[in-house]
């Protein structure tokens, strides 16, 4: 099975991002890096020893990609958004095989000595309104989480809600068994993660 590995918040810049977020959680998110294959940038926020909260948005330095950017980037405008959920598998290609039609192609990734293989969709908008996670293999030992200072926050709950719930339900059933996940029917696609911090519960 697999496991969560990272939440996406998508905003229009870096810095408009990481304060927004830092503003709800009150605390400092750490640095992160480029990806030049897709033209962003990000930083991070630690969720524990295994899991963490990305900001992530247009590097406006970056050349621009031929192709859609991953999280529906550039349909995102001013919006400052929980965009996506990414999990992680050790067999990327089982998990493509099992995974809804649109959830992407594996294309390989690196940012220095992390590597990683990840399903990026062609139009760059996940299954189900972006509401199936993104499906993510780590190459080797190295992971962002175990280095990111542990500012003391943890997921308690992720929300996901979506008019054909129970079709979300039954793609994810083979996918990942976390009681952390809960799957709503609602008549509009939206995210919802509920943190634990030092400072009290937060939803972003």
């Amino acid at each position: 099975m697999a496991t969560l590995d990272h939440l996406v918040i998508a905003a229009p810049t870096l810095e408009a991002g990481t304060q927004w977020v830092e503003a709800q959680t009150g605390l400092t998110l750490s640095p992160g890096g480029a990806h030049a294959t897709m033209g962003t940038h990000n930083r991070l926020l630690s969720l524990g020893p295994d899991a963490y909260l990305e900001v992530i948005a247009v590097h406006p330095a970056a050349q621009a990609p031929d192709h859609p950017r991953w999280f529906a980037l550039d349909e995102l405008g001013s919006a400052i958004r929980l965009q996506a959920w990414v999990v992680r598998c050790e067999d990327l290609a089982a998990a493509l095989a099992g995974a809804p039609p649109g959830s992407g192609a594996a294309q390989p990734f690196a940012r220095g000595d992390l590597r990683w293989r990840m399903a990026v969709p062609e139009d760059g908008r996940l299954p189900f309104d972006n509401l199936f996670p993104a499906l993510i293999e780590w190459q080797g030992t190295a992971h962002p989480a175990p280095r990111l200072p542990d500012a003391g926050c943890r997921l308690q709950r992720l929300q996901l809600t979506h008019p054909r719930a129970q079709a979300l339900r039954a793609a994810l059933a083979g996918l990942l068994d976390d009681p952390r996940i809960e799957v709503v029917a609602g008549p509009t696609p939206s995210l919802a993660v509920d943190l634990a911090t030092p400072a009290g519960p937060r939803r972003l």
